[in-house]
C-alpha cells in the first residue's frame, strides 16, 4: 500500500468530517462510516473526491455487531489495509433528563453507541492490525478515541452521556496497555464546546458562556481543531505517548481561580 488507510466512524459530518479532511491532507485514504445511507452523503463524498481524496463509505450503526464487522470487511475489500482507527461516532441523549428522572431506554441507546460500539470495533481493528504487524514488521498502526470533556466534567441532565464518556476513557487506557506489546499506540482526544450539528441547539447558551470566560481561548472549537490533533497522532508524531489524552477544549477544563 502506497497510502496509509484510516477508518473514521461518524465521519460524514461535524467533528468526524473535520478529522477526515485533516487525514486526507496528510495523504491518508479514508473509509468513512455513518448511519445515513450512502446517497444521503453523496455530495460530501463527491466533494472529497473532487479534491483528489481516496475515500469510501460504509453505512452502519457501530452499536451493532454485524455493522462493525461489515465496516472492517468493507475496508479490507476496498483498501486492503488498515493503519488507523478513529472512534468518533457518538450521540447525545435523545432527551436531556435529570438523573432522578432518566429512563433505561435512553441510557441503553447512548451506551451502546458511545461505549459498546468503539470497544468492540477496536477489538476487530486491533486483531487486524496485529495480523498486519505479524506479516510485516514495518507496519505502523494506531487507534484514536475521540471522547469529550464530559469524561470528567459532569452534567446532571445527561448522566448517561457522561458515564459513556468516562467509560471510553477507561477503554483508551485498557487498549493502550493491551496493544503495547504489538507497538500499536492508543490515544484519546477530548474536545470541548465544538461547533457542530449536535451543539447548534445550544449556540446562544454557549455564546454567552464563552463571552463570560468559560474558555481561556475566547471562541468555540471547530471540527478542524480536533482534526488537526487526530491527524498528528495518526501520523505518528507521538509514538512514545500511548494512553495519553490530548485536550482540545480551549482551556475550558483548566483549574482557575
Amino acid at each position: 500500500m502506497s497510502k496509509r488507510v484510516a477508518i473514521v466512524t461518524g465521519g460524514s459530518r461535524g467533528i468526524g468530517l473535520g478529522i477526515v479532511k485533516c487525514l486526507i491532507n496528510d495523504g491518508f485514504s479514508v473509509m468513512l462510516n455513518g448511519v445515513r445511507p450512502e446517497e444521503s452523503v453523496s455530495q460530501v463524498l463527491q466533494e472529497l473526491r473532487d479534491a483528489g481524496a481516496d475515500v469510501a463509505y460504509c453505512a452502519g450503526d457501530v452499536s451493532k455487531a454485524e455493522a462493525r464487522q461489515n465496516l472492517i470487511d468493507a475496508t479490507r475489500e476496498h483498501f486492503g489495509a488498515l493503519h488507523v482507527l478513529v472512534n468518533n461516532a457518538g450521540v447525545a441523549p435523545k432527551v436531556r433528563a435529570d438523573i432522578l428522572e432518566a429512563d433505561e431506554e435512553n441510557y441503553d441507546w447512548v451506551m451502546d453507541i458511545n461505549l459498546k460500539g468503539p470497544y468492540f470495533l477496536t477489538q476487530l481493528a486491533a486483531r487486524w492490525m496485529i495480523e498486519q504487524k505479524e506479516a510485516d514488521e514495518s507496519f505502523e498502526g494506531s487507534i484514536v478515541n475521540v471522547n469529550s470533556i464530559s469524561a470528567t466534567v459532569i452534567s446532571v441532565n445527561r448522566g448517561e452521556y457522561c458515564i459513556s464518556k468516562a467509560g471510553l476513557a477507561m477503554g483508551t487506557a485498557l487498549w493502550a496497555a493491551r496493544l503495547g506489546e504489538f507497538g500499536i499506540p492508543v490515544y484519546e482526544v477530548r474536545p470541548g464546546v465544538t461547533a457542530t450539528d449536535m451543539t447548534s441547539g445550544v449556540q446562544e447558551k454557549y455564546d454567552k458562556l464563552i463571552a463570560e470566560g468559560l474558555t481561556v481561548t475566547p471562541r468555540w472549537g471547530y471540527p478542524a481543531d480536533v482534526g488537526k490533533a487526530v491527524a498528528s497522532l495518526a501520523r505518528g508524531d507521538f509514538p512514545y505517548s500511548t494512553g495519553q489524552v490530548i485536550m482540545v477544549d480551549g482551556g475550558l477544563t483548566l483549574p482557575r481561580l
